[in-house]
């Protein structure tokens, strides 16, 4: 169904409103005093009459009809424990019925905070607004009264443009009603009213094509034809959603390409990768093979297959970091540039130090222009520079240096060095194993999480959210990590060895897994970039059906797809408890996020490719992604102290990371005696591979054939019915599936039922056989299919309200006819078994003399099992009018 075409925008303006209602407020603190913006006046304010987490709101109107686009909270002169920490915002065109646009947090401080209101739905219609409820939900200071100082709107007020949002609003409402009236009446057979509403509304309930294949399947019996329609319905793409909703099998494919000299990046783990997803470039950095911290730079070609050296030691450039490992990369498609940031080297304390050359200075005293260094790091000639003294030396600061490389323009090859220690200018503290995300369109970088390096290795610190404006060179803290994580509900617990990944489409950061302390996460959570609030998804993801709580995995992300990809690293399961342990197979996962909470999903492996072929298992490795070419790229890792005949599967317990950060002492949880860890220099493509076409037309067709099988038991010689089961149904069998071959000989029980059936068993019968898809390998989402009207033919016998008969004194589960409410009068039922007088035109002369009620009903629930292949849009509503009267019966007002 095509979206409305949106007016041309006027510009948006201050909207004027007046306070509807309130609940009860406290004092003189009453809901007019929002309207008027007094920062200075302590009792210009609207304060609820509870405390706490109390069911309390605000409902405003406006003085006109207008698109409701932003909303702003004024505060206070100076921090007040009575601000509104956390908030909801309801619009609507009553007071009645109201949709949920904002869920946001406001910061206990003085500056007004402005946030973007939703006010398109979710099939892209927008929506017009009368009426604002602000739903106040905690305030900063615990068992307080919660305030709100001042709000003030902006929207589009253009009467013409907005009487046309309204309009257009009215139409979509109209016709998505109309659709499921629709739906209706076809599942009970009302075909002249159905066609007459389609006729005089002038709307469309489905794809054309899907239309036809009902009149071929359902009201014609045309088998072949059906058949064929899926073909079409194929080749105009209404399958694909499904097919990139399906669980997806890996292939890779092993790189070998080298530079001039035949050479390749050294084996390597807790490196840093990017992308330059246009020209399709990966470059990589740094890393620790073992013995000492790496500085080299290398850059891949995609298109050519083949490595170049950038720098065999950035410490002898200008301006460019040292050696180092557990930093962070990233690309910023926009300008070409790469920014690095965090280190873990030979001279942090945790490893011994590896003699190296003096840094090529930056200006006269070693730091960026206009910086000074501080009294305590003016070194003589020759010494390390500030964050990479000795070891042994009293003196030694822990600086977070900032750097950019450009890969483009005048300046293409040079480095930036951005900042001696961005924790001075508001940034994160020195830190390792956090992450970085690049909005390349806003030009805002993102830092989350890290252990903080200072030298105090016997406690954990972790650093918290940060954001870095390219364009101002300004630093900004949006959350500071919790000693506690489980206080507040907006703030994400901070971690290291985490994976983060930004969907720039809808400006949302996902969080998700690493380790706190010594306990691996297997929570997620999502940070929205505009609004500023933090949402759990997952307390546990593994009880949701994903992986095992990881540390160091490493994930990318699809935005077009909606899908988050995890290359696991090192697990820990309930039955392994604190131990880490490698997979005896790469253990890589899809996370789906088109809806709420979201759907987990294994990745395959290649049955037919030997473990010699296929990568080992590892961590500390890195992984980056071109959607584009819907391609992975992984480099490097530690496979851990497995010898190498064993291919990595032997589980174990070594961590480069985790043991630096769990004992200062790689021998700890090291590899056993006689053994040592082996890191890698293999570099690997994965592409996925999910299922094509041609396997929802083989179950559908499938499922197509088997109602055909079954009504030739019905009808024809049951040598003829079984000869079709043994050769046209069994071809289009996976026999390698073991539900869809326990379905197909199942089917023989119709050989030796009885010719007339009831529609209550006819309708059991073509439930278990639709629900193959439910069975394959295909339908990763699909449950067994039931007709979702299966309730009202149920046989379920009903509880009497009265004795069975007068002055017996017995009760019985049966319901007589004479019990039956008034309204269950079997009605449903009827309207099938009547043919309606629209059947003779569609199915023609040479068409069926008689369609009863019962195939009637099977031949629907086959079409609509065929549905669940087909894309949302192109198709009838998925619920029906029934779940509709069911959900409004359950409703609660939750405000």
């Amino acid at each position: 169904m095509s979206n409305p075409q949106r007016p041309s925008t006027p510009p948006s303006v201050p909207l004027t409103y007046t306070i509807a209602s309130s609940t009860p407020h406290s004092g003189k603190y009453g809901p007019e005093n929002i309207i008027v913006d007094k920062p200075q006046d302590q009792a210009s304010r609207w304060s609820g009459a509870f405390q706490g987490n109390a069911n309390q709101w605000i409902m405003l109107r406006l003085e006109s009809l207008a698109v409701l686009k932003m909303i702003t909270f004024g505060k206070f002169s100076k921090p007040h424990p009575c601000n509104m920490k956390e908030l909801k915002v309801f619009v609507g065109m009553s007071e009645d019925h109201m949709t949920e646009v904002l869920h946001a947090g406001l910061k206990n401080d003085t500056i007004p905070e402005t946030f973007p209101l939703k006010y398109v739905n979710n099939s892209g219609v927008d929506f017009p607004t009368q009426y604002v409820k602000i739903v106040p939900i905690i305030a900063h200071g615990q068992n307080f009264h919660i305030s709100i100082w001042h709000v003030s709107m902006t929207g589009i007020l253009d009467p013409t443009y907005v009487e046309k949002i309204r309009y257009t609003y009215d139409e979509f409402r109209e016709t998505a009603v109309l659709r499921y009236v629709l739906k209706h009446l076809r599942q009970r057979r009302l075909l002249t009213p159905y066609q007459s509403i389609l006729s005089r509304a002038n709307i469309q309930l489905e794809h054309p094509l899907v239309t036809q294949l009902h009149e071929s399947l359902v009201l014609q019996g045309n088998w072949s034809n059906s058949e064929k329609l899926l073909d079409s319905m194929s080749s105009s793409g209404l399958f694909n959603s499904h097919l990139n909703a399906c669980q997806p099998r890996s292939v890779w494919t092993r790189l070998s390409g080298t530079d001039a000299d035949g050479d390749i990046p050294p084996a390597r783990g807790g490196h840093a990768m990017c992308m330059d997803p246009v020209n399709e470039m990966i470059y990589v950095f740094g890393g620790w093979n073992g013995e000492k911290s790496l500085d080299d730079f290398w850059v891949y070609s995609v298109k050519e297959d083949k490595w170049k050296v950038l720098s065999h030691s950035t410490t002898q450039e200008q301006n460019a970091p040292g050696a180092r490992s557990c930093h962070k990369m990233v690309f910023d498609s926009k300008t070409g540039s790469i920014y690095l940031l965090g280190r873990l080297n030979d001279e942090d304390g945790l490893r011994e130090p590896t003699p190296v050359p003096p840094r090529v200075q930056h200006g006269a005293s070693g730091a960026p222009a206009g910086y000074q260094l501080p009294t305590t790091q003016q070194q003589q000639p020759g010494a390390p520079l500030a964050g990479s003294s000795s070891p042994d030396s009293t003196t030694k600061m822990f600086t977070s240096e900032f750097y950019r490389y450009h890969t483009r323009g005048v300046l293409a090859g040079k480095w930036d060095f951005l900042s001696i220690d961005t924790a001075s200018s508001g940034g994160p503290p020195l830190i390792f194993d956090h992450q970085m995300a690049m909005d390349s369109d806003a030009q805002i970088l993102y830092v989350f999480g890290g252990r903080v390096v200072d030298g105090d290795w016997d406690n954990f610190k972790y650093s918290g959210l940060y954001s870095y404006n390219v364009s101002t060179s300004k630093w900004k803290s949006l959350q500071q990590p919790l000693v506690d994580p489980l206080h507040g509900s907006q703030v994400i617990p901070s971690r290291f060895g985490h994976s983060m990944v930004l969907d720039p489409v809808s400006k949302t950061l996902y969080i998700f897994a690493g380790q706190r302390e010594d306990k691996y996460l297997s929570d997620m959570y999502t940070y929205n970039l505009n609004t500023g609030v933090a949402t759990e998804i997952f307390s546990n993801f593994t009880a949701a059906g994903g992986p095992d709580a990881c540390f160091t995995q490493r994930a990318v992300i699809d935005p077009e797809l909606k899908e988050i990809y995890v290359f696991c690293g090192l697990t820990r399961s309930p039955t392994t408890g604190p131990q880490n342990t490698l997979r005896a197979y790469l253990s890589n996962w899809v996370y789906r996020y088109d809806t709420r909470p979201g759907k987990w999903m294994q990745i395959l492996r290649q049955p037919d490719r030997p473990p010699s072929e296929l990568p080992l298992p590892r961590f500390a490795h890195q992984v980056v992604y071109n959607p584009s070419t819907k391609s992975v790229f992984l480099h490097g890792g530690n496979a851990g102290g497995a010898p190498v005949a064993d291919g990595g599967r032997a589980a174990r317990e070594a961590d480069e990371e985790a043991i630096a950060v769990d004992s200062g002492d790689e021998g700890k949880d090291g590899p056993a005696a006689g053994t040592k860890e082996r890191r890698l220099d293999d570099f690997w493509r994965m592409e996925l591979k999910r299922p094509g076409p041609e396997e929802i037309i083989r179950q559908a067709k499938s499922q197509i054939r088997q109602q055909q099988f079954r009504e030739m038991c019905e009808e024809e010689a049951p040598v003829k019915a079984l000869n079709f089961l043994q050769t046209q149904v069994s071809s289009v069998v996976d026999h390698s599936n073991a539900k869809e071959t326990e379905i197909f000989r199942s089917l023989l029980t119709h050989l030796l039922s009885p010719a007339s059936m009831s529609s209550s068993s006819l309708h059991s019968r073509v439930s278990s056989s639709a629900s193959m898809a439910s069975g394959s390998s295909l339908s990763s989402s699909a449950s067994s299919v039931e007709h979702e009207d299966s309730r009202e033919v149920s046989n379920r016998p009903l509880k009497r309200s009265r004795a069975e008969r007068e002055g017996s004194g017995v009760w019985t589960n049966e319901l007589s006819e004479d019990d039956s409410p008034k309204f269950m009068g079997g009605g449903m039922q009827r309207l099938r078994d009547m043919t309606d007088p629209l059947e003779a035109v569609i199915r023609g002369e040479d068409g069926e003399s008689l369609l009863t009620g019962a195939r009637y009903s099977q031949r629907t629930e086959v079409f609509e099992s065929i549905l669940k292949f087909v894309e949302d849009g192109e198709k009838q509503p998925s619920e029906s009018l029934l779940d509709l009267v069911e959900r409004d019966r359950c409703r609660v007002d939750v405000f």
